[in-house]
């Protein structure tokens, strides 16, 4: 192999009134504005879809005399300068709801957030599936809503893999090489054109890592990226080769370069983070990075500067399965970190501490405890999955019930001009107000869509239907050309599918227990229904299943096993590679979309809201989103929230495909077959999909998401960290001290006498309650003494209670403090009450933050 002496970067040569292609081209806005893609398609449909849908690869492979043709060409270059205005407009926009909303802060904060994979379009794989997906997403409306913010993720050689299939259906993996000069993205350069290097320490030596710069339209994403050639070794140039591959030494190794290096990175660039929002915990190592430059630069402590930085700090928790979560053994702690620690000033026991976590015989260091830990604001993403964090994370917080841990629910969404079909964008724009295109949170807006005519809806999605069903045969038809099938067997995919049958569609990650095979427990009652003459049903599969998980790539061989029998091959299809083009594909032409993980094991799960902008109805266990979004007004639920213990596996797969077939053919297939056959419109089916655009499109949004994200942790956190900060430090070292000494004070905090007025009241009544407590050296302004009530379990224990603080009603007699707290008694029945003390501070996020709680 011959090593070249130098590299040459060759860019296209674009005529001078087509110059700025090349700008649109290197930003991923193009992703999410259709007028954009209609641009660089019609330069070269053939081309267009040859590069996976990537201008930068357009400009570099068009020829001199297609530009040549499109310069002369009147019609295309009034559409580029009408596409210009639009993105000049969008760029130069200070009208933002950020602006609007925060414009009035003394001081313009940054905000970071890291992720270890970023899924923006379909040319740059640098994602694996929903965590990525949601990344992209994020990045997109905060771009559009004006959040000052920027992305910090890695850049993959190889990225996630290519999925085929072989002739017995078994999942095999390939991993082409992403060509970076080919795609949107630029190396990041200093003053004199050179490219920024940082590093970051490895065992022995250090890891250098450039970094590249994706624009997704005004936010900036920065990815580091290990293969170059100031790391003479292979391990440390292959370290950035692939997302999730390798063992678990590179896995930590690659969540150092993602925490430590992306905190070096944005410093070299001139870029300090204000507050950091770490999505999931792989970067969690950030907030060391942040700790040991402030002690640096402040020459304070570890327990000093740990306060500041999880005061500026937020945390997404993604994974409900205890299985799933990242954990390190402490051997790989103590060889990738022991002069780290010496740097923070930390011995062996303390530093495992920030992430210690007792797995039942043996420990691990967790970086979701750390995570937690090193964060001030912490949530899961639906409501249902906010419950089981708490659960699952009880055990951080002794002492505060389950419904009080602090961990909040942020629910997901998606970035609706990323995922709406055109023809569907189109027909919005006509009845809508056009502010649906920038302020789809808006519930106002989606009133409207009570005056799309019904006839219009069902016309437009059908269209997208019939698009799907032509674009799953060309798949289906690669796939059987790259299996080396016969040509006859070639021919047959024409035949499959019917475009104006019931197309129910599933596509995701091939994890267990999301139970893609569920629809296959009773062969014969599918067989009825995909084959009966007037109402058929036909599904199609897509999705991945992780290179080690031999459990999901046998259900996606038991799916192609069915898809291949005589009854079934018309009607079933399993498309290879899902990948955000197959995505769209599928969720903009499917009328329903069938999801069945087993609860509460679905986090969230997004697939399902992107039908809903394209009047796609969901069928779904109630898990994840869905069991917040579902009425049976806007679509159906697989069961009624039951969770089974893991020994009712097999009953649970039996109950619930017995509901999924009852729904199917009792009222999904009727209502929708209701009037279509006939010429007619199945109106009933129509008015479910406009109640879903009505109803669910509003909130579903990562408008809204990022909003919550803006208003609950990062301005927040920001004007925390402003207070402590500034004019100087003092006030930040003055709360560490008082945090430090906290838990030594705490000891001397006790209620020494409750006193309720009444024992028996009739509704509606109230009664005070007072107590007297000790507060030692503490003071009643560092204290929250609360009233808390609620019913009562079985057992006698206070069940969900709610709290309300008391008031301080006399003095100090010996640090001695009464306090009266008033309840009124709305519910009959059995009531407890109880007294307790939490402490309370400006810069708590909250009062569960330091753990000491003391009951009466």
């Amino acid at each position: 192999m011959v090593k070249p002496v130098a590299t040459v970067h060759v860019v296209p040569k674009l005529p001078k009134s087509l110059s700025r292609l090349e700008e649109l081209a290197y930003n991923m806005r193009f992703a999410w504005d259709h007028d954009t893609i209609s641009l660089f398609r019609r330069l070269d449909p053939d081309l267009w879809e040859a590069t996976h849908h990537n201008p930068v690869r357009v400009l570099g492979d068009i020829s001199q005399k297609r530009l040549d043709e499109v310069k002369n060409d009147q019609a295309f270059m009034a559409n580029l300068e009408r596409t210009l205005a639009q993105f000049d407009g969008y760029m130069s926009d200070t009208n933002t709801w950020y602006n609007k909303k925060y414009g009035h802060l003394p001081k313009a904060p940054l905000f970071a957030y890291f992720s270890m994979e970023f899924g923006i379009t379909e040319c740059f794989q640098n994602y694996s599936g929903g965590l990525g997906i949601l990344s992209g997403d994020h990045l997109k409306s905060s771009s559009d809503l004006g959040i000052p913010l920027v992305g910090v993720g890695m850049l993959y050689q190889e990225g996630y893999f290519q999925q085929y299939l072989n002739a017995d259906g078994w999942q095999q993996e390939m991993y082409p090489m992403n060509d970076f000069s080919h795609l949107p993205l630029k190396v990041v350069v200093d003053d004199k054109g050179e490219p920024i290097i940082i590093d970051v320490p490895l065992p022995g030596r250090k890891l250098y890592c450039q970094i590249w710069e994706v624009k997704v339209g005004r936010i900036s994403l920065y990815l580091l990226d290990t293969n170059i050639p100031k790391n003479p070794r292979d391990e440390d140039r292959s370290l950035t080769d692939r997302l999730y591959g390798g063992d678990r030494r590179t896995r930590i190794r690659q969540e150092i370069v993602l925490g430590i290096g992306g905190i070096r990175a944005l410093e070299a660039m001139g870029l300090r983070a204000d507050v950091c929002h770490m999505n999931e915990g792989h970067s969690a190592f950030l907030s060391l990075e942040r700790i040991r430059n402030l002690m640096n630069e402040q020459n304070i402590t570890f327990a000093e500067a740990q306060e500041i930085i999880a005061a500026s700090t937020c945390f997404t928790v993604h994974t409900p399965v205890p299985a799933g979560l990242e954990r390190f053994g402490f051997d790989l702690i103590d060889e990738h970190f022991t002069d780290y620690m010496r740097e923070l000033g930390l011995s062996r026991e303390q530093f495992i501490d920030l992430g210690r976590e007792d797995m039942g015989d043996y420990e691990l260091f967790s970086m979701s405890v750390f995570a937690l830990r090193m964060s001030y604001g912490a949530n899961g993403v639906a409501q249902l999955h906010g419950v089981v964090s708490r659960d699952m994370w009880q055990w951080m917080y002794p002492g505060v019930p389950v419904h009080e841990v602090p961990i909040g629910a942020i629910t997901n969404g998606i970035h609706v001009q990323t995922w709406i079909s055109r023809e569907m964008a189109t027909l919005l724009d006509r009845y809508l107000d056009p502010a649906w295109r920038i302020d789809d949170s808006n519930p106002e807006i989606w009133m409207g869509i009570d005056r799309v005519p019904d006839a219009e809806l069902w016309r437009t999605h059908e269209r997208r239907r019939e698009r799907l069903v032509a674009f799953a045969r060309r798949r289906l038809k690669q796939q059987l050309v790259n299996r080396g099938a016969s040509p006859s067997e070639i021919a047959k995919a024409d035949e499959v599918l019917n475009p104006d049958a019931l197309t129910i569609g599933f596509a995701r990650r091939f994890a267990t227990y999301k139970r893609a095979a569920l629809l296959f427990r009773d062969l014969d009652r599918l067989r009825e229904l995909v084959n009966h003459p007037t109402h058929p049903v036909q599904f199609i599969f897509a999705g991945k299943a992780h290179p080690h998980d031999k459990g999901g790539k046998e259900l996606i061989r038991e799916i192609v096993s069915v898809s291949r029998m005589p009854d079934f091959r018309h009607a079933i299809v399993f498309l290879e590679n899902y990948d955000m083009n197959v995505a769209r594909y599928m969720l903009q032409g499917a009328d329903v979309w069938m999801n069945n993980p087993r609860r509460p094991k679905e986090a969230s799960g997004t697939s399902g809201m992107k039908a809903i902008y394209n009047g796609g109805l969901n069928f779904s266990v109630l898990d994840g989103w869905w069991d917040e979004g579902y009425s049976s007004e806007v679509g159906w639920a697989i069961g009624n929230g039951e969770e089974y213990p893991p020994e009712e596996a097999e009953l649970q797969d039996r109950i619930e495909s017995e509901a999924l077939y009852n729904i199917l053919e009792n009222d999904i297939i009727p209502k929708f077959y209701n009037g279509g056959r006939n010429g007619g419109l199945p109106r009933e089916w129509i008015a479910m999909m406009k109640n879903g655009m009505r109803t669910l499109a509003p909130f579903f949004t990562t408008y809204r998401m990022v909003q919550q994200y803006t208003d609950q942790f990062y301005v927040p956190n920001f004007e925390r960290i402003t207070k402590m900060l500034e004019p100087g430090i003092s006030n930040a070292l003055n709360f560490a001290r008082w945090r430090h000494d906290l838990p030594a004070n705490w000891k001397y905090v006790t209620i020494e006498d409750v006193n309720i007025d009444v024992k028996q009241v009739k509704v509606g009544s109230k009664g005070d309650v007072t107590a007297k407590v000790s507060l030692g050296n503490l003071k009643p302004e560092n204290v929250r003494v609360q009233l808390f009530y609620g019913p009562l379990d079985t057992r006698g224990n206070i069940i969900e209670g709610e709290s309300v603080d008391m008031t301080l009603v006399d003095g100090d007699e010996g640090n001695v403090h009464t306090f009266k707290g008033e309840h009124k008694f709305d519910i009959t029945g059995e009531l407890g009450v109880s007294v307790r003390v939490l402490p309370y501070h400006d810069y708590l996020h909250t009062s569960f933050q330091p753990n000491l709680i003391t009951w009466a």
